[in-house]
């Protein structure tokens, strides 16, 4: 006859054996997760270092590029601009009655201070006499 219901003294051991090893299992398991799970975390951030400095080194080379490019072009822009003075400059050399005419349309211009006075002398120079008859204004 058989005490405790007919399983009797096998599967108590069993169970007790079961629950030994699945404690067992976890504290050798749980140690290596830990292990497992840190080297992942490292691996995941080193990924995102590598990323990061892959992303900073094409922003630098992309900022690079566009310094160069405008540096291009502001040295053509500034060989237009010498092109530009020297054919100013060649057509304005032997051209008196031109240059007396630039003359004469900017003193009878309208943006022109009512307390300035242009005096041509022999030379064609103006002198300027803009304060001489002004007095001061009052004190307060």
């Amino acid at each position: 006859m058989v005490i405790g219901g007919g399983f009797g003294f096998g599967f108590g051991t069993a169970c007790s054996l079961a629950a030994i090893g699945l404690l067992c299992g976890g504290l050798y398991g749980c140690p290596q997760y830990n292990v497992y799970s840190q080297r992942l975390d490292g691996e995941a951030e080193l990924a995102k270092a590598e990323y990061s400095k892959k992303v900073a080194v094409q922003t630098s080379q992309a900022k690079k590029e566009a310094a160069q490019y405008e540096a291009d072009a502001e040295v053509i822009r500034a060989g237009g601009v010498a092109r530009a003075n020297q054919i100013i400059g060649d057509s304005l050399k032997n051209n008196e009655a031109y240059l007396r005419y630039l003359w004469i349309t900017d003193l009878a211009g309208n943006n022109r201070s009512p307390s300035v006075i242009y005096v041509p002398t022999e030379t064609n120079l103006p002198i300027l006499e803009a304060t001489r008859n002004l007095t001061p204004p009052p004190a307060k």
